[in-house]
């Protein structure tokens, strides 16, 4: 057992194994051992398959940043011959015949994939509670989540299983699970991670795929090892020349940034978050940055509409798919009741309340476009509030006006990027009074995730969060 194993992030690993001081088979077992001893009480991870991965390990790597590293996979995500249940009931005996794309880039890396990460169903929660594996609970307080849709894999990097782990983010699925657990949580730029080869985007182009990380240098490594559009691809970010590893250690210029703390939702922000944010522009100031209120302007009503008829289309699509490869009628239990209520809501849309829906977050992508000639970045809170009780948000027992008036007072900042494509990242740089991780969101222009990398690692020098962890 490698002594220093928590102590190291990925790159750190992966150092130790390319000098022939460990093996990438004894990290391996590290990292199994910590998931298998804890995952009875996080249940981060839904399925392990320990004998594929040990075959992995003790093959040749590629002379790569990352060769030998464990490495878990969200479960809405195509693993060949593993089930990807999407959190679903209705998708448990689904098991793909290939990779995804991004997995693929994975193993090229030297990746050593050992399981899957739990997730709401369909990813459609800020909470990881699905019907069928069961709630995934915060390390820091097991009677808290972890964040949502990428919860299982938060609260496995936070736990100390393994350094970083597999993400997606549609509404804030990144970037809410690192707030939640104290980690960082780059949600990519549209375009820049591959969505392939099942579909060209994900979410009508609001999905990303990246990684939660204890480090921000992780966080770099990994977008060098995933980014680049894929044979087929519809789009791509903008070209990137170089290494994000390399290149997020170049100096920073001063930053004019905008400071917002006017949640999409319309509902008040706690006061644990306001000083985060608070705190985060102090520190800013401190470095030099401008910092200053500020906040794009757009029609949030409209905005609000569109992006919930986008995400309601795809909900009644995937089920649909589903259905039509099982030959029969969905059930009462196939999908849980907030599913149900977006299924429906897609089955009633029409092609023009699509048409119109994608014309208004293009819209909004035009207006956050002109925010940026004038400022550099933006600074928000991640979520209205710190991490919320296990069962808060329940789309099993499913009251939906209790639900929904329980959301838009938890999540409220985060989606806006995933509609206008812009890159976006949360950093641990404060702790609520009940010891809970409190992330503050930096939002950059579309396509520039280097001056968030180069912000976040000037952030982590100056208040270092790497060895605070979990009791």
């Amino acid at each position: 057992m490698i002594e220093s194993y928590r102590d190291l992030d990925a790159l750190g690993l992966a150092e130790l194994i390319r000098n022939g001081e460990t093996t990438a088979l004894e990290v391996l077992e590290c990292a199994m051992a910590a998931a298998q001893a804890r995952n009875g009480d996080i249940n981060a991870v839904t399925a392990f398959f320990e004998d594929a991965a040990r075959q992995r390990a003790v093959q040749s790597f590629p002379q790569t940043p990352l060769a030998g590293v464990p490495f878990l996979v969200k479960d809405l995500v195509y693993i060949e011959g593993i089930p990807c249940t999407y959190g679903s009931r209705l998708y448990a005996e689904n098991v793909p015949d290939h990779d995804a794309t991004i997995v693929q880039r994975a193993r090229q890396a030297g990746l050593v994939i050992f399981g899957k990460t739990n997730t709401p169903e369909f990813g459609l929660n800020v909470a990881t509670e699905p019907a069928l594996f069961g709630p995934t609970r915060n390390p820091w307080n097991t009677d808290h989540v972890p964040g949502g849709s990428s919860g299982g894999a938060g609260a496995a990097v936070a736990d100390g299983w393994l350094p970083a782990a597999h993400a997606t983010d549609g509404g804030g699925s990144i970037r809410i699970p690192a707030a939640c657990c104290g980690l960082v949580g780059l949600k990519p730029s549209r375009g820049r991670n591959p969505q392939g080869p099942d579909v060209g985007e994900g979410w009508s182009g609001m999905s990303a795929g990246h990684v939660v990380s204890r480090s921000v240098r992780d966080s770099a490594a990994f977008l060098d090892a995933f980014h680049g559009p894929a044979p087929g691809d519809p789009y791509a970010a903008p070209h990137f020349e170089g290494s994000y590893l390399e290149r997020h250690h170049e100096p920073l210029k001063r930053l004019k940034i905008a400071v917002d703390l006017n949640a999409l939702t319309g509902q008040e922000v706690h006061r644990e978050c306001i000083t985060a944010v608070e705190q985060a522009a102090a520190l800013c100031e401190s470095h030099g940055h401008t910092v200053a209120e500020g906040s794009p302007e757009f029609d949030r009503e409209q905005y609000a509409m569109a992006t919930s008829i986008l995400v309601a289309g795809n909900i009644t699509l995937n089920v649909n798919n589903r259905l039509k490869a099982l030959g029969r009628e969905l059930r009462d239990n196939d999908i849980e009741p907030h599913t149900r209520m977006m299924w429906e809501l897609g089955g009633a849309l029409s092609a023009e309340d699509y048409a119109k829906a994608l014309q208004v977050i293009h819209q909004t992508g035009r207006a956050t476009a002109r925010f940026h000639q004038d400022w550099d970045l933006m600074l928000t809170p991640v979520l209205l509030s710190p991490p919320v009780p296990v069962g808060w948000l329940d789309t099993v027992n499913y009251d939906p006006a209790v639900f929904n008036e329980r959301f838009v007072r938890f999540w409220g900042f985060t989606n806006l990027q995933n509609a206008t494509g812009q890159p976006a990242i949360s950093v641990p740089l404060h702790w609520s009074a009940d010891g809970l991780p409190v992330g503050v969101q930096f939002v950059s222009a579309y396509g520039d995730e280097l001056t968030l990398l180069k912000l976040a690692r000037e952030l982590e020098a100056a208040q270092p969060w790497f060895d605070r962890v979990p009791g």
